[in-house]
């Protein structure tokens, strides 16, 4: 391997550099990618000739044709993605249960589905909690379409499940017969063993010690541990469940040790850890980070180091893992094994050198971590250190030799190490140490922040260099976090309204947080662990766009789709005012959040403003104490940038009492009432105001069926162009001066 390396015509990191952007020109169709491997082919052509670009050509013209074939197939397999669906054969590690709620992976006529189900019994929940078998499932279901992109920087679910060869998804409405199949597959075997080692410990070991049992040996963190791995991820080390690096070496090790001391020579042991690290990857459930760390060490094995291995590991995943790079964890794993090889501070002192080093990877790491995350936790750099050691050192081997002797004893009796270990992360957690909020930038941004750590790297020994870089890489940040334009933003929340606002100044805005009817269930073992939207939609928006604090946050009135997910919001988000009507003071459900956040609430009055862009938000209605509901809503109008608008939260009949008051209200944009419903947005209101463009705020399918056709129908008599959240996702209004909308879809 090492005398290949040598005939490469290139350095191979250098070469894995025109690979990976040619990577992204593939599969992302990326212009700026593009551009990027045009530069660098000619800067190649310049320093090293004709003979050695067009050897490079070859290599790179082999790789377009296997990406592109990658791109080709899965176009086609999409395509070719049956839209019915009477059998499944289920893969047994994904079985996740979460109350009444079932989901796993399974296979029909040789395509992969995402399947859910509700169950219908508490037996039919124990069930499928305790299988450790192969079964097939005879089904009536509905196959459809996972859900897209619905907000700008959100999470884009079917293009995540595309990552894994995921066309469609199924929706099981009832389970006609269940038997057990083998399987000469080994990749089930592997997910049938993985499966049988889950139940195995959640049977046997107690809460929350089992959690980080099947999270560090197995990779699989259960839905009942939600809560505290968002206190892990508050805190910046959730990435110490992703198993990899010293994880993948422990167990790689030990087998290595074991082999080795009895004897066997080393290059039949370095032959033997390829079906090991198989059958590892397997029951670990074939995760990137895995597979990364794997690769990593069979190549060190052949003697290939440093930026050689990383180079040689990026190159073989492009073979056997394609969307390796498309997904937040990929480019993660890889990120941090390529600073890890890149950094080199062995000079220093022992704990001296574990500091900087912790420091430096998280600096390296940071344009990547607020790309996909926004945020960074500050306190992260200490506690990874700390935790780093805690589950490397002491909580894996030790699970590992508690699994290994459990069916001799069951040493159970350290489980109150974990609820200390548990005890101390709440305590961390409430401190209220609260992450950094960046925003996530651009990608010409991110590209310039990490060829600019790179430089620092190189040149962090010239102090004006340094000083020079910094300044730059500081007001790349500052851009990122305060983005010099103004914007109003529509949020898809589902069923609910959240309209954002923010000017240049950074004044910020926010009407209403959404939320959702909070029904509880019949029976206890129905109720699941489950996100608010705001978690979901409003809070990643917010963060993607660099807010950490809201200026004034209008509540229009105490409904739960207006109101609902106050608290959620507040957490995550520091409030100045909060302006809620007279009549919202009669829900108890909303002053009880109040007094929960300590804000005490602004009564609105007519005539009350807000400075927001250009001019100002005016309170127009309501005039008096009414009783908190859709009538009661705070109307809110400006002329925002030469743009009139009109909020109204869930007015309905109020409308003609307000253009009674207002005979001669113009609008511009108006942000139609009560989700479009036929109650709201009547003839008579639409004719005195005039708008010219209408935004409908609803649920996608949502029950209420809104927005009406009636109301769509009075909008197009009238040739209002009309903008909805169900059918088009968030909608926005940028610019400096003037206003360009934008939509999701």
């Amino acid at each position: 391997m090492s005398q290949l390396i040598k005939k490469i015509p290139l350095a191979p990191i250098h070469l894995v550099v025109l690979l990976l952007t040619l990577y992204f020109v593939m599969y992302r169709l990326s212009v700026l990618s593009g551009l990027i491997l045009v530069g660098l082919l000619a800067l190649l052509w310049v320093h090293q000739g004709k003979k050695v670009c067009c050897q490079i050509l070859s290599i790179l013209a082999c790789f377009f044709l296997f990406f592109g074939f990658q791109c080709v197939k899965a176009t086609l397999d999409e395509a070719a993605a049956p839209t019915e669906v009477s059998s499944l054969a289920v893969k047994p590690d994904s079985i996740q249960v979460n109350g009444d709620s079932l989901s796993f992976r399974a296979i029909s006529s040789g395509h992969l589905y995402i399947v859910f189900y509700q169950l219908k019994s508490q037996e039919e929940q124990v069930y499928f909690k305790n299988l450790s078998s192969l079964i097939r499932l005879e089904v009536e279901a509905t196959v459809s379409e996972p859900e897209g992109l619905r907000n700008f920087n959100g999470f884009d679910y079917r293009d995540y499940l595309r990552t894994q060869g995921i066309y469609r998804t199924v929706k099981v409405q009832q389970i006609r017969k269940i038997r057990q199949h083998f399987s000469w597959n080994p990749l089930d075997w592997l997910s049938l063993v993985r499966r049988k080692a889950l139940v195995y410990i959640k049977e046997h070991f107690p809460s929350p010690m089992r959690y980080y049992m099947i999270g560090l040996l197995f990779g699989d963190l259960d839905k009942e541990f939600d809560q505290m791995s968002d206190l892990y991820s508050s805190l910046g080390i959730i990435h110490l469940f992703a198993l990899s690096g010293m994880q993948v070496g422990f167990f790689v090790d030990k087998f290595r040790y074991l082999f080795l001391s009895l004897g066997m020579q080393k290059e039949h042991v370095d032959w033997l850890q390829v079906p090991f690290s198989f059958i590892y990857a397997g029951l670990t459930g074939f995760s990137v980070s895995v597979n990364r760390s794997l690769l990593q060490k069979m190549f060190a094995n052949m003697g290939i180091t440093k930026l050689d291995n990383i180079a040689c590991t990026i190159v073989l995943s492009f073979l056997v893992m394609p969307h390796f790079l498309l997904t937040a964890g990929g480019v993660l794993s890889f990120a941090y094994a390529f600073l890890l090889t890149v950094f080199d501070f062995e000079d220093l002192g022992h704990y001296k050198q574990i500091l900087v080093e912790s420091l430096a990877i998280s600096v390296g790491i940071l344009p990547l971590l607020i790309y996909y995350f926004y945020s960074f936790q500050p306190l992260s750099i200490l506690l990874t250190v700390f935790f780093s050691f805690l589950f490397d050192v002491v909580l894996l081997p030790g699970l590992s030799l508690v699994f290994l002797v459990s069916p001799l004893a069951k040493l159970t009796q350290v489980n109150f190490l974990f609820v200390w270990l548990e005890s101390c992360i709440q305590w961390l957690a409430g401190l209220g140490l609260k992450p950094w909020i960046f925003g996530k930038p651009s990608a010409v941004c991110l590209l310039v922040l990490l060829v600019v750590l790179l430089l620092l790297h190189d040149l962090y020994q010239k102090p004006k260099w340094c000083i020079a870089l910094i300044s730059l890489a500081a007001l790349l940040f500052f851009i990122i976090k305060h983005p010099v334009e103004n914007e109003v933003t529509v949020v898809d929340v589902g069923q609910g309204d959240s309209i954002f606002l923010r000017d240049m100044r950074g004044r910020t805005v926010l009407i209403d947080v959404g939320g959702r009817l909070r029904v509880t269930p019949k029976e206890k073992w129905q109720e699941k662990e489950s996100q608010s939207n705001a978690e979901r939609t409003l809070i990643p928006y917010l963060h993607s766009r660099g807010v950490s604090k809201i200026d004034v946050l209008v509540l229009t009135h105490a409904h739960a789709d207006h109101m609902g997910d106050l608290l959620e919001v507040a957490r995550e988000i520091d409030i100045g005012s909060i302006y809620i009507s007279e009549g919202s003071t009669i829900s108890k459900e909303l002053m009880e959040m109040l007094q929960t956040i300590k804000t005490p609430p602004h009564l609105v009055k007519v005539g009350d403003t807000i400075p927001i862009c250009d001019g100002f938000l005016r309170v127009l209605y309501p005039y008096g104490k009414g009783d908190g509901g859709n009538n009661d809503s705070v109307v809110l109008y400006g002329e925002l940038l030469q743009t009139r608008f009109l909020f109204t939260g869930d007015l309905e009949d109020g409308e003609l009492e307000l253009i009674k008051r207002y005979p001669r209200l113009s609008v511009d944009v108006l942000k139609a009432g009560h989700h479009g419903s036929r109650g709201s947005s009547y003839p008579e209101f639409l004719d005195v105001i005039s708008p010219r463009i209408a935004l409908i705020s609803a649920g996608k399918h949502n029950r209420y069926q809104h927005p009406h056709q009636e109301a769509l129908q009075r909008f197009q008599e009238r040739q209002i162009q009309v903008f909805r959240t169900d059918e088009q996702g968030a909608i926005r209004f940028r610019g400096w001066k003037k206003w360009k909308i934008e939509t999701v879809k």
